[in-house]
């Protein structure tokens, strides 16, 4: 296709659905457009480069982009399935319970099926005030569980709120893996601790298995509800099938969503202990969430997720490349620790950490001239998250390493000019700044296309 199509393509996209994305993306040279999408990779449509997927839309992804098995599920679906009505039940919808039921870490035996992530996290505070009869929520600082109502009101980032304020009332925030800031919040008026096992926008924190285990247990001194969000964490990412396997530690409720669709038709859940007052609740209020979650077809795909995962090993696979590319990481922060702050995950959720937030966007730019698709995070800028698929071949973790050992060079050139700038409290302040990042990476990008099409004009010039 010509360039002009895809100049069309972005000016419409940015007209009438996101101008302020288009912007992002190509100031990180991150605007592709898709296609051939397969395993953790796909093609960019115009520029016919491959672009190794490390974003994976979050966490999408595990199974890989367009799994034959997943497509063979959907489409075999079809003959029989639609959507469904939500609110009926049906064997795919009863299959998935089962499955989830049987997987679920200690007595997560409850399912009720959500239409997204937001939709499950949305559910799960509901659910936790209703229950306990308690207004306050506790969420963690920089946490990150979607853009519905409640979901909204318990991420701990002001960016991500302050558009929509006033929000829902009684949410506090503590910082992540302080167990005794949880304790001095937290109290009779709480209704749920809602944490991520591995915080993900936050820039890729684990969650210790001794802070864990400290929520189990203080939840079970207040009577409230403990929460974790497994919606970028689960089926597989961290080298268990959910996170929390880890650590040991059973939530009263949790929530799935994001690979459990298979990259191809998006479904959610929410698993819950069934505690009496759970188990009253829900027989005299089946309808307090409705949701158009759970079509026959999700179930389907979701069924084929779960048995791709553990026939394929995936859960290991993750273990195994996260220890690899981990290993790799480690390295290249002792060889450039003006460049790298610290390194850390858990399976294939892994964050490094510049020692600048504007570091982020500048080697988001020098991966995409890699070949490699990966964004900094958007609680932390100078945090790129690595999230390639546990499907991902050996190969591709190899080009992946090469990719990030190319990059990290490609900046230590920078350096003699960056970090002296950095040392301005001004300049610093501005670099760090998301808006000036956007604006003076663009600046750089347009600067690059006009050099680039001017041998192309010297060209057309010289001729007769």
């Amino acid at each position: 296709m010509r360039a002009e199509s895809k100049k069309t393509i972005v000016e419409r996209f940015a007209r009438h659905i996101n101008r302020g994305q288009v912007d992002y993306l190509r100031a990180g040279h991150l605007d592709v457009i898709e296609s051939e999408r397969r395993g953790a990779s796909f093609v960019d449509l115009f520029s016919h480069r491959a672009m190794l997927d490390c974003f994976t839309s979050a966490g999408c992804f595990n199974v890989g982009r367009g799994n034959v098995r997943i497509r063979a599920a959907l489409r075999d679906g079809l003959q029989q399935y639609g959507m469904g009505e939500p609110g009926d039940e049906s064997p795919p919808k009863l299959a998935l319970r089962r499955r989830l039921s049987e997987l679920a870490p200690g007595d997560l035996d409850g399912v009720l099926l959500a239409a997204g992530g937001g939709d499950a996290i949305d559910m799960a505070i509901k659910l936790a005030r209703a229950v306990t009869g308690r207004p306050q929520i506790i969420s963690t600082h920089l946490a990150y569980h979607g853009h519905t109502g409640f979901a909204l009101s318990a991420n701990g980032k002001a960016h991500y709120r302050e558009y929509a304020e006033p929000l829902m009332p009684g949410f506090s925030f503590v910082p992540f893996n302080d167990l005794s800031a949880m304790r001095r919040v937290a109290g009779q008026n709480t209704a749920a601790i809602l944490v991520e096992p591995v915080q993900g926008e936050a820039g890729i924190f684990v969650g210790t298995p001794d802070y864990l285990h400290g929520l189990r247990q203080l939840s079970d001194e207040l009577g409230c509800l403990l929460i974790f969000d497994e919606i970028q964490s689960g089926f597989g990412r961290t080298g268990q099938f959910f996170a929390c396997e880890h650590s040991g530690v059973v939530p009263d409720v949790m929530t799935v969503a994001k690979s459990m669709g298979g990259g191809l038709y998006p479904n959610a859940a929410l698993l819950y202990r069934e505690l009496p007052a759970v188990v009253d609740f829900l027989a005299t209020n089946p309808d307090f969430h409705p949701t158009t979650g759970g079509a026959d077809l999700g179930c389907i795909v979701s069924l084929a997720v779960i048995d791709t995962i553990l026939e394929e090993g995936l859960c290991g696979r993750a273990a195994t490349l996260g220890e690899t590319l981990r290993g790799a990481l480690d390295e290249l922060r002792a060889t450039y620790p003006r460049i790298i702050k610290e390194v850390r995950g858990l399976g294939l959720m892994v964050g490094i950490e510049y020692i600048h937030e504007f570091l982020g966007p500048m080697m988001s730019d020098a991966l995409a001239r890699h070949g490699v698709f990966a964004a900094y995070s958007g609680n932390a800028p100078q945090v790129m998250r690595f999230m390639p698929p546990p499907a991902m071949t050996d190969a591709d973790m190899e080009r992946l390493l090469a990719a990030v050992r190319g990059s990290v060079a490609d900046m230590q050139t920078l350096l003699p000019v960056a970090l002296p700038v950095a040392r301005i409290p001004v300049l610093k302040k501005l670099l760090n700044d998301e808006r000036v990042q956007t604006r003076l990476f663009g600046a750089l990008r347009t600067t690059e296309d006009l050099l680039a099409r001017l041998p192309r004009a010297f060209r057309r010039w010289g001729k007769p």
